[in-house]
Parts: C-alpha cells; structure tokens; sequence
C-alpha cells in the first residue's frame, strides 16, 4: 500500500509506515520468460511495480543517504495469488511461487524517481496508469527503512507498490509493465 490511488481505490486509510515481506529469489524470471500460473491459486493479480536495485550492503543508513547506495532502477510485476493472500491472512505464500517476481529489461541509473509515468498493459489494454509522485513513502525513505530493519546485500531489489487498478490475469495473457525512462518488463503467462 504505497500509492495513493490504491489506497483510495480500496477505500483504506493510508499507512503510517510500510508494510513489507519478502520474495524468493526463486521467483525471480527475466522479460521474455513465463509467468506459471499454479494450480493452488484461481485468483492470480498483476502488480505494476517500480524495482530498486541495491548497490552494496547497507545497515541503519540515513534517507539523506539512501541513494548512493542504489545501483538502478528497473521494472517489476509483484504477481499475486489473490485468493491465497486473503485467506492465509499473511502474504508468503501468495507472492512466493516460483516466476512470481518478474523483474526487466535492464537496470537503468542516474535518473530522478519522483515523477516517472507506470503502467501495465494487459493483452495491449491499459489496466494501471499512475505516476511515481503518488508514491506515499518515496524510494529513499524505503531503503532506509528496510535497512533499520534487515542487512541489505548488492543486487537485493525493493518493491515499492503498486498503483490502482490491479487485477486478475488468465493463462494465455501477456502482461507488461512500463515504466517512463525505464523500459517494458513483457511476461507471457502460461498453466502450471
């Protein structure tokens, strides 16, 4: 819950600090590569997402200090088993399977995060359309937070929430995430 839109949109207050958790790096693919959506789920949900790569490993750092230590920024998709979040009441296991942190095309450094156009494109339909200054918490408040919390290691990447407009994808689908002065992140998704 990192933009305003989405909290409007769900109709929730905003949060007074991040809610954060963890994916594997097993479910860390490429573009180009597929999405496989498990049979556990009936409820699968794209998530547009701008991805901080980390630089070196950082402890307790200052928010003034937060950007040297990121080596670029690239596009994400937080694939989310729906049905599963929602019944297990914590989030593991509906963000954790295998393909479900699409992250790409390329890591790209030295441009400003506070005002880039996002987007996701379901089958070339536009499903969310935001912008990074919508952000409730910013990308240096968020490195350093986490890292008040857990040793950030090189090349661990932060989510940073998703705009409105997430919603359900089928098998067959192509989802694409873009991301002004970034790229687009493209995922076939495929049955498990």
């Amino acid at each position: 819950m990192n933009y305003t839109d989405h909290a409007h949109e769900l109709k929730m207050d905003l949060p007074k600090s991040p809610l954060i958790f963890l994916k594997p790096p097993s479910s860390l693919i490429h573009s180009g590569e597929n999405i496989i959506y498990p049979p556990q789920t009936k409820e699968l949900h794209y998530e547009a997402e701008l991805a901080v790569v980390i630089k070196d490993r950082i402890k307790n750092v200052p928010k003034e200090e937060a950007l040297s230590h990121i080596l670029g920024f690239t596009c994400g998709n937080d694939v989310t088993a729906r049905d599963l979040q929602k019944s297990d009441g914590q989030w593991t296991r509906a963000k954790s399977f295998d393909t479900f942190c699409p992250l790409g095309p390329e890591i790209i450094s030295g441009i400003s995060t506070d005002n880039l156009d996002i987007k996701l494109f379901l089958n070339g339909e536009l499903k969310q359309s935001s912008n990074t200054s919508n952000m409730i918490f910013k990308v240096e408040f968020l490195v350093s937070f986490i890292s008040q919390i857990m040793t950030l290691e090189a090349e661990d990447v932060i989510l940073t929430g998703t705009p409105a407009g997430v919603g359900p994808m089928q098998a067959g689908d192509v989802v694409e995430v873009e991301i002004e002065k970034i790229g687009r992140l493209k995922n076939r998704v495929v049955a498990g």
